[in-house]
């Protein structure tokens, strides 16, 4: 058993210094670029490149489940409300919410990544699509540039996408993760270097969440320091808290990479239906609509805007969810209790579960051992976060100040 340990952590390490030096690749500087346009989704406003229209800013979530799309819609409505006009740049589910949510405004289709995320080790998961991942960044790179120069773009904002910078435009990058959590020391170690010469391409590090100890990441954002101007914005989330009278006795939303994400639906899906409680399931596909009803008490949608899912979620007495960041903080926004499931192997979900359960916030449950009546029974005896403990509006003066300076 030892000897396969050490194999084990042989393999792990060796993948992520291979990681290292692909990506100190992708940081070289970006002189020229492929021979390929800037590919612009139609839009039928043959004005809205005007190239002498100043704060123009790019806002390029990732695609890896709804949570970074979700968390940039404050951002965007923001920055829309200050006069800045808004380029969105995305790719899969994630682009097709942007669409959704921003019919009005251009998105420009960036590479995607990609990434599957199969049941087990998250460090081999990661590992063994690595060089896809590091052509993704590099391909985006070449793209982001060429949109640059071509449109004019003044300020970048990049939620986890590592290849979206120039030095001709400000480049921020919003994330939470500034100390990645892996197993094993070494590792650990090497992956870190790796975060921090990435985010080392841009120009500031936005962070959402609160500075002070009471925070929501805990290990995640907060330690030593990765980068020079790295700033804490606050909560950023889309929802909002009001009074709804309830609807449904439980809201399950779904999210996350593939295969996961559909595994989770049906272990679900299978056991609400033999249940009495009136359950809505909201799948976190956003390719097309589609509303049916899989049991005379499961409602199931296969996305909803902001809008509709705010009054879903208040309209519901107990939500399920991935133990995501940005559910966490809808789950803040909102003051509602959850029971928060964290996808198998992923070390960051399982950390903040863990996080939470310990300040008894939110119930927590495997998805290998799913009980969902059990849950709904003891979800109550959570404690949850009230509505207005956090504040979901301190990133504003952070986002004005770098709009005015752009």
């Amino acid at each position: 058993m030892p000897t396969i340990r050490s194999k084990n952590a042989t393999r792990h390490q060796l993948i992520f210094f291979i990681d290292k030096i692909l990506f100190t690749f992708t940081k070289a500087k970006v002189t020229q670029t492929p021979d390929f346009d800037v590919k612009l989704l139609p839009f039928d406003n043959p004005l809205a490149f005007n190239r002498f229209v100043l704060k123009r800013i790019l806002v390029a979530p990732l695609n890896w489940g709804l949570g970074h799309v979700t968390r940039c819609i404050p951002l965007i409505q923001e920055l829309e409300r200050l006069g800045a006009e808004v380029l969105l740049g995305s790719d899969g589910v994630a682009l097709h919410l942007l669409k959704a949510e921003f019919p009005h405004l251009q998105v420009l289709e960036l590479p995607s990544y990609r990434i599957r995320y199969q049941p087990g080790n998250m460090v081999w998961n990661i590992g063994r699509q690595l060089p896809r991942i590091v052509w993704a960044v590099r391909s985006e790179q070449w793209a982001t540039e060429r949109a640059v120069r071509a449109l004019g773009i003044k300020g970048i904002l990049s939620d986890n996408r590592y290849g979206c910078f120039s030095k001709r435009a400000n480049s921020v990058m919003l994330t939470h993760q500034l100390r990645l959590r892996v197993p094993g020391p070494a590792l650990e170690w090497s992956a870190n270097g790796v975060l921090r010469l990435a985010l080392s391409k841009f120009d500031a590090v936005w962070v959402p969440d609160v500075a002070d100890a009471d925070c929501l990441s805990g290990e995640l954002s907060h330690g030593p320091a990765v980068h020079p101007k790295t700033h804490y914005a606050g909560v950023l989330s889309r929802m909002q808290a009001y009074e709804r009278e309830y609807e449904y006795d439980v809201a399950v939303v779904l999210s996350g990479p593939e295969p996961q994400r559909g595994i989770l639906e049906q272990r679900l899906l299978d056991q609400a239906i033999s249940l009495p409680q009136k359950f809505i399931f909201v799948q976190g596909r956003t390719q097309a609509k589609k509303h049916y009803y899989a049991a005379d008490n499961v409602e199931v949608v296969s996305y909803l805007t902001s809008r509709d899912l705010n009054a879903v979620l208040l309209a519901s007495k107990t939500l399920v969810c991935r133990s995501g960041y940005s559910s966490i903080m809808d789950l803040v926004a909102l003051g509602k209790k959850a029971i928060l499931i964290p996808t198998p192997g992923q070390t960051e979900q399982e950390y903040l579960a863990a996080y939470f359960a310990e300040r008894n916030a939110y119930l927590i449950q495997k998805q290998e051992s799913i009980d969902l009546l059990a849950g709904i029974m003891n979800v109550g005896r959570t404690s949850g976060i009230p509505a207005g403990e956090y504040r979901t509006d301190a990133f504003k003066g952070l986002l004005r100040e770098w709009v005015e300076s752009l």
